[in-house]
């Protein structure tokens, strides 16, 4: 079949047109049959199957083994991707936050499930992160970030390409100013609480915005003693704060600890104490000396980054929910994480069932959580639906 077109084509085997014609929008390298003949970055591509019939229009990766990112289903004719069908995109991503308006605090660009596949983009007040992860994205990052000044009114734009995830797609490792100079903190909201990022120096991209409803539920449902580990700069310690009667905040670097006593004067959350130490060694103590809480919430970092991980992972997490559960007093409430995206839901509530059976406690699931509608999950990718919530009581 003759392909009347000016764009490179990128012939995939027969598995992949079916995986990308059935809404999986990645095709991994041993799934494309003919690669594109390209030279440079980022270049947009026609995808086609083993005869030659149109799937749709992608990013092209020369060295990742993610080799195409679906873009759109249309053909070039109907839907040239441009510099106008990525500020079209952007303005639509923007469009479905505005039930979110009134928060100054949230992502505003969610790659894939909002059709921009690679691109992360957060808000924190007057300031804007911008994270790529695909090389066609990395390769637009300037003008996009130009268009992002100009539809949010944001006065700095921040690059914050320095994740692991650039070491896959074999793209170099940077954090630099995109928009604007000078200052880069910045702050923003959690419900009445305010916190202060550093977009250039602070992990992630400054917070971590998809657990901010999570914090604000936890503290609706927070009293007594309440200890929040692997606390990070505070976000569950002072939303717990406002219901509890004390909240110790664990967190081991040093850095992030600090910032959570700053962000607990300037709110004024004085019942908030900070130590700064290893979560487990913490648990562990207390399990020993049989403190007990009302309240507990575990949110460590990503245990699982890969496939092969995942058993070893579930051993770090199985032994610090043992411990939570021990750690609760009667009717206790505690509300464990995991962000690891190799860890399905299914697997990470087995994983609780399995720690409070150990622990002899009965647990009720109160409720079953993930990222905040900020941070929707795309059908059909499930790598979109990486955070897990549970709220359980402990009897």
């Amino acid at each position: 079949m003759a392909i009347n077109v000016t764009l490179p084509v990128a012939r995939t085997t027969p598995k992949g047109a079916k995986s990308l014609r059935t809404g999986n929008p990645w095709l991994y390298r041993t799934e494309l049959a003919a690669p594109p003949d390209v030279t440079g970055p980022g270049a947009v591509v026609l995808v086609v199957d083993s005869q030659g019939n149109p799937i749709g229009q992608a990013l092209y990766a020369r060295r990742s083994p993610l080799a195409l990112r679906l873009l759109t289903r249309k053909p070039p004719r109907e839907q040239p991707v441009n510099d106008l069908f990525f500020r079209r995109r952007l303005e639509a991503a923007l469009a479905r936050r505005s039930s979110l308006s009134g928060r100054d605090g949230l992502r505003l660009v969610h790659g894939e499930s909002d059709q921009l596949p690679g691109l992360f983009v957060d808000r924190y007040g007057k300031g804007l992160t911008l994270q790529t992860l695909s090389e066609g994205m990395d390769a637009r990052k300037e003008s996009l970030a130009k268009m992002l000044v100009e539809l949010t009114g944001a006065t700095h734009v921040v690059c914050r390409d320095d994740a692991s995830g650039r070491d896959f797609e074999g793209l170099p490792r940077e954090s630099r100013f995109l928009h604007g100079e000078g200052e880069s903190r910045f702050t923003y909201h959690e419900g009445d609480n305010r916190f202060e990022v550093d977009l250039l120096g602070d992990m992630k991209t400054g917070a971590f915005l998809d657990q901010v409803d999570n914090h604000l539920r936890a503290g609706e449902l927070a009293r007594g003693e309440a200890l929040d580990l692997f606390s990070y700069h505070g976000g569950f310690a002072l939303a717990l704060a406002r219901n509890s009667e004390s909240v110790l905040a664990v967190e081991q670097d040093e850095k992030a600890a600090a910032r959570i006593g700053a962000n607990a004067r300037a709110n004024n959350r004085t019942n908030v104490s900070v130590e700064n130490a290893n979560a487990f060694d913490v648990l562990k103590r207390f399990d020993s000396q049989s403190r007990r809480f009302d309240t507990i919430v575990l949110d460590p970092p990503g245990l699982a980054k890969r496939r092969e991980g995942l058993e070893t992972a579930l051993r770090a997490y199985h032994e610090l929910n043992l411990r939570a559960l021990r750690c609760l007093k009667p009717d206790g409430l505690l509300v464990t994480c995991s962000c690891s995206g190799k860890l399905d839901r299914a697997g990470f509530e087995e994983m609780l069932l399995g720690a409070a059976a150990d622990a002899k406690r009965p647990i009720q699931i109160l409720e079953r959580r993930g990222a905040g509608l900020d941070h929707p999950v795309l059908g059909g990718l499930q790598e979109t639906e990486y955070l897990k919530a549970l709220y359980v009581r402990a009897l």
